[in-house]
């Protein structure tokens, strides 16, 4: 029986040239359901979703060093067991995260995705991600994460249970360090209260071969063969073509931009995770932003923020930005979809007090780059990944440039979900999704990552970083100036 092969999109072959064991290249997403699954039963229902997006069913095929291109092999049916039932534990969530930081799906096995499935989860907000994988609460929290500054969550982060009460004042002290009011009242977020009933759904991607939304989208198939319930998405919002933004006052992208600021590195290899929930931004009605804009202006003004504290030079910013144009639909392609575009940022900008011009300013590049039509990594990229040379020596060149070129990259990458199109409603027993979170991976240079979503109207941001950059420490440290300036955003409450 002869197998059908497609060539590697310009996209995976990039990815699949950087690889490195030390930084997996994974995405991660966690869906939390409040009541219990049937394993059988979704068992088969994810059995099913992956057939009826058969994109998803692929793995790297075999060839020889001089073959001028990396191809993946579609196949009938998985190679290996996707879902997996890992015992329940107050540190099941916790380790489940480590093992999406640590280990990428292979992908020599079809589909590079995993599925675990979290019961019995306790809080989960704050938690983060820890090398002591299987070790209790106590010793992770001692062994694997430095000190943390005073009243920041870090310390207790490494265990999946916090109290409300710490969580609340530990945030309020975190929000008098950079001169933030205390934790509001109205519209302020409910800490996620134990659910030792609960369930988490964990994918993790290797993103050579995968995004998120791709697989966001089979997981809502998933829920619909399970549950019987429609889970059809909401309509996307629409793009009108705009005109390109007056280039007075915007740093040229020929200048090498601001890196973030080095924290405590920490001496193991790899990425760090923290999750949190925050409260979902107001915006009037007819204002000339969107929340993505509100978001942008806030990741940019906690980077400046942070680098001021560790003496970084002021120097102009750039945030890489992932644009979706796929329909959410059952017809949407499955694989790496996004093309990626860079909002620019002069230092001048970032110390002004009109919150409301840049957003304003902030606006009008935003919905200018999201118009252009643009290949997903720049023409460059494609003439790069031209089969006119075995792929074992474009793989060599890759890197050489993709070093050379590190001055250059971007300062950080912002990717703004939006809200889930999807129900991801799994039935009576199991429920609807009240909480979804993803995380991109956060690979040097630049070493830092923001990713948001809103469900069940919450905001919810996880922050990935290096940790040959930052530590536990830095990232609680960096979701606290993020609430801040993400509230100076917020014009119901500034």
């Amino acid at each position: 029986m002869s197998v059908r092969t497609i060539p590697f999109p310009v996209v995976d072959e990039v990815a699949r040239h950087c690889l490195q064991e030390e930084e997996p290249e994974t995405v991660h997403i966690e869906v939390h359901l409040p009541g219990r699954l049937d394993p059988a039963g979704l068992r088969k229902a994810f059995h099913e979703a992956l057939l009826r997006h058969p994109r998803i069913l692929m793995r790297e095929a075999q060839g020889p060093w001089y073959r001028r291109r990396y191809a993946w092999e579609l196949t009938e049916r998985p190679d290996v067991e996707v879902v997996t039932f890992p015992a329940p534990g107050r540190d099941a969530l916790r380790d489940a995260r480590t093992r999406a930081l640590t280990t990428a799906p292979p992908l020599t096995d079809s589909p590079p995705v995993r599925l675990e499935v979290v019961e019995r989860v306790g809080r989960v907000e704050g938690s983060e991600a820890t090398d002591a994988v299987g070790t209790t609460g106590t010793a992770a929290a001692a062994t694997s994460s430095p000190p943390a500054a005073a009243g920041s969550r870090a310390d207790t982060a490494a265990t999946t249970v916090t109290s409300p009460a710490a969580a609340a004042g530990s945030r309020a002290a975190g929000a008098a360090r950079v001169g933030a009011a205390a934790p509001r009242e109205r519209g302020q977020a409910t800490p996620t209260p134990a659910q030792p009933q609960g369930t988490v759904l964990f994918l993790t991607i290797n993103h050579t071969a995968l995004d998120g939304p791709a697989c966001l989208r089979v997981l809502a198939t998933a829920a619909e063969i399970y549950s019987g319930k429609d889970n059809s998405p909401t309509a996307p919002p629409t793009r009108t073509p705009e005109p390109q933004p007056d280039p007075t006052g915007t740093p040229s992208n020929w200048s090498p931009p601001a890196r973030v600021a080095p924290g405590t590195p920490e001496p193991s290899p790899g990425n760090g995770l923290l999750v949190t929930e925050l409260p979902l931004l107001h915006r009037p009605k007819g204002a000339p932003y969107t929340v993505n804009d509100q978001l942008m202006v806030s990741t940019a003004l906690t980077i400046a923020h942070w680098n001021r504290e560790h003496g970084a030079r002021p120097r102009p910013l750039r945030i890489t930005m992932p644009v979706d144009d796929r329909p959410r639909d059952t017809t949407m392609p499955i694989g790496n979809g996004t093309r990626l575009v860079e909002v620019p940022f002069a230092p001048d900008e970032l110390a002004t007090a009109d919150i409301q011009g840049l957003l304003t300013r902030t606006a009008t590049r935003t919905r200018a780059l999201k118009s252009l039509p643009r290949p997903q990594l720049g023409h460059g990229a494609a003439i790069l990944t031209a089969p006119v040379t075995p792929v074992a020596w474009r793989a060599a060149l890759t890197r050489g440039l993709r070093r050379a070129a590190a001055p250059w990259t971007s300062t950080t990458l912002l990717s703004n979900i939006g809200r889930i199109p999807y129900p991801l409603d799994f039935g009576e027993d199991a429920g609807r999704a009240h909480a979804v979170w993803f995380s991109a991976p956060a690979r040097m240079p630049r070493g830092l990552t923001v990713t948001t979503a809103s469900t069940a109207g919450r905001l919810h941001l996880a922050l990935r970083w290096s940790r040959s950059l930052l530590s536990h420490g830095d990232g609680a440290h960096l979701r606290d100036l993020f609430e801040h300036y993400l509230h100076t955003t917020d014009v119901e409450q500034s």
